[in-house]
């Protein structure tokens, strides 16, 4: 009698099959609220907290922002490359990620500036601790993005992957929009410290989960190990995912949205403090602005499964730019009305920020999909420094527009009145610039042609 033949063995599940339980989702996208934390709060507060607080001059205090920014240009490719080696060699990139829980000691230095320095001494603190923290948001941001690159799943479920993280990620963004400006509302040095400090611990916590979140998630759905060629030369790694015609039109326009938000987010400070004279209403627009991506996310990602991404991003830079433009009535009218009017705009603006971000980001693993490359860290190194390079150009393009415009810097003890000319310069920055920077992203993605909608 002979032994029955044994049952073969179940074949693998294709990669579209892969999924992942919200659990595990869950605590990878828990990464993303103290990267929301650093990337909200700088934006948001630090050429404010410069001009108006540590008495340096708008083009001195656009330069620290900047500056620090070009070391990303660097950074980000060659910690793309590195994470590609060492994902070879691990088989994860969990290990760089590490750099993130100092993230916080970073935060902290930035902000408490000693009392004796004000203009350009102060200006030198911050902009060495602002590098020092780029580069270590760097080393966390770089694997962390990279990761759903690395999944063996579908077009759905990469977008499915960025929903999550885009609704934790609004959660850090909302928390330090609206915590950051009421915790440092009374203006003075000690209270942007003490802010630092209670956004630090959340930083810290959110790098450790994400830690455990990225192992979870790549234990679920599979890890791509990336070839023998991948990491091996940052310059080749560049070459080829620069060739990529769809991934540079994909980059060049964010390129241009980040430049547009960060933009937004640096003149809103100002925007409350000089127009509407009343510095709160920093931390009610930042709500405003952010809460309606949470519930925003899951409606985009309902849109992309029917008309695809590429529709859906070009509707949400559509909307954000002719939002900017009517963001003008608003912050020209006196009083209450001006306050409601510009609030509607607002968060109109908030739900086609959720898109910009959920669209552009789930678009990256689908370029690197459709390569058929399995550098994804060279991919991911590439966009984490064009991010990081509108971050920076953002705030740089509104402090030249208040330089050109006579802005005047202070300190928090001795305020000073501003011209109406500065007044103007003010209110353009906030709408008519960013309107066009908006449309030059637009243009650039428009000639994506890589949408596996369907």
């Amino acid at each position: 009698m002979t032994a029955p033949a044994p049952a073969p063995a179940p074949a693998p599940a294709p990669a579209t099959a892969l999924r992942a339980g919200r659990g595990t989702l869950t605590l990878y996208a828990s990464g993303s609220v103290g990267m929301g934390v650093w990337v909200t709060v700088p934006g948001l507060l630090l050429l404010y907290f410069l001009t108006d607080v540590l008495g340096v001059p708008p083009t001195l205090a656009g330069l620290t922002l900047l500056l620090p920014k070009t070391v990303d240009i660097i950074v980000h490719p060659l910690l793309g490359s590195r994470s590609d080696r060492e994902a070879r060699r691990l088989g994860h990139r969990r290990r760089m990620m590490r750099a993130g829980v100092l993230l916080g000691v970073a935060m902290v230095a930035m902000f408490s500036v000693p009392p004796g320095l004000t203009g350009g001494p102060a200006a030198l603190w911050v902009g060495c601790w602002f590098t020092v923290g780029n580069v270590l948001f760097a080393g966390f941001q770089v694997p962390y993005l990279t990761t759903p690159s690395d999944l063996r799943v579908g077009y759905h479920e990469r977008t499915r992957v960025f929903m999550f993280r885009m609704v934790l990620l609004t959660s850090g963004l909302l928390g330090a929009g609206v915590a950051a400006p009421a915790l440092a509302a009374a203006g003075g040095r000690g209270d942007y410290a003490r802010m630092a400090a209670l956004l630090a611990v959340v930083m810290a916590v959110s790098a450790v989960v994400a830690l455990v979140g990225v192992r979870r998630l790549t234990d679920a759905c599979g890890f791509r190990v990336p070839d023998e060629r991948a990491g091996r030369s940052a310059t080749a790694d560049l070459r080829v995912a620069w060739r990529d015609r769809d991934f540079r039109a994909l980059v060049l326009s964010y390129l241009f949205t980040g430049t547009t938000t960060h933009l937004f987010l640096a003149a809103l400070p100002y925007v409350t403090a000089y127009l509407f004279d009343d510095p709160r209403l920093t931390a009610l627009f930042m709500g405003l602005f952010l809460a309606p991506a949470l519930f925003a996310g899951p409606v985009w990602t309902t849109w992309s499964r029917r008309w695809g991404k590429q529709c859906g991003l070009l509707l949400a830079q559509g909307v954000f730019a002719a939002g900017s433009l009517a963001l003008l009535p608003g912050a020209s009218l006196d009083g209450g009305l001006g306050v409601v009017v510009t609030a509607g705009v607002v968060m109109v603006m908030g739900v086609a920020f959720a898109g910009l971000q959920l669209f552009a980001f789930s678009m990256v693993p689908d370029a690197v999909a459709a390569a058929g490359s399995s550098k994804a860290g060279a991919y991911t190194g590439i966009w984490t420094a064009t991010e990081a390079t509108g971050t920076a150009i953002g705030p740089y393009l509104y402090s030249a527009v208040l330089a050109l415009g006579g802005f005047v810097s202070s300190t928090a003890a001795e305020p000073i009145a501003q011209s109406g000319t500065a007044l103007g310069a003010l209110l353009v920055g906030f709408t008519v610039v960013p309107a066009a920077l908006m449309a030059v992203a637009l243009w650039f993605q428009r000639r994506y042609t890589l949408d596996g909608a369907g």
